[in-house]
């Protein structure tokens, strides 16, 4: 079986990695972690404190990005092994429109499963913005699970 399971360091994330870990898998499952991060569309008083300098910027904001991103990815990744030790587990830390870059991950590896946490976005967000969660499950080729807190109902 393979998983690619989508995380922000958000309490949803956190919540879905919690609800991966209740499920038995078989011993071959492998699972995909993933964590994407999207450039600012606005630069703001951000951009002064690097000197001013978009180049400085952007690798700051990268290498900023990378770090977050990796340290969320491994922790889930300790968090899932300690239950389960023979899981195989890759992470990955990318840029993009994580609906987009989430949905072609799983095409590309041909996923059983996409496990995403709810984002618990009210309807006008929605609407405005779109929910990731809604548009994997409406696209994905395979299963979507969005795993949510019970308090959210």
């Amino acid at each position: 079986m393979k998983i690619v399971l989508a995380i922000d360091g958000s309490d949803f994330s956190k919540i879905a990695v919690k609800e991966l870990n209740r499920i038995t898998l078989p011993a071959s499952t492998e699972i995909c972690i993933i964590n994407v991060y999207e450039f600012p569309t606005a630069i703001g008083p951000e951009l002064m404190a690097t000197g001013g300098s978009l180049n400085n910027y952007f690798e700051e904001f990268i290498s900023g990005a990378k770090k977050l991103g990796d340290k969320i990815v491994s922790d889930a990744s300790d968090t899932l092994k300690s239950m389960n030790k023979t899981l195989t587990i890759t992470t990955n830390v990318v840029s993009g429109a994580p609906k987009n870059v989430i949905l072609e991950k799983a095409e590309e590896w041909d996923a059983d499963l996409i496990v995403v946490g709810s984002q618990g976005q009210g309807a006008l967000s929605r609407l405005l913005l779109g929910s990731v969660s809604q548009y994997l499950a409406t696209h994905a080729k395979c299963s979507v699970m969005i795993a949510r807190d019970k308090s959210e109902r």
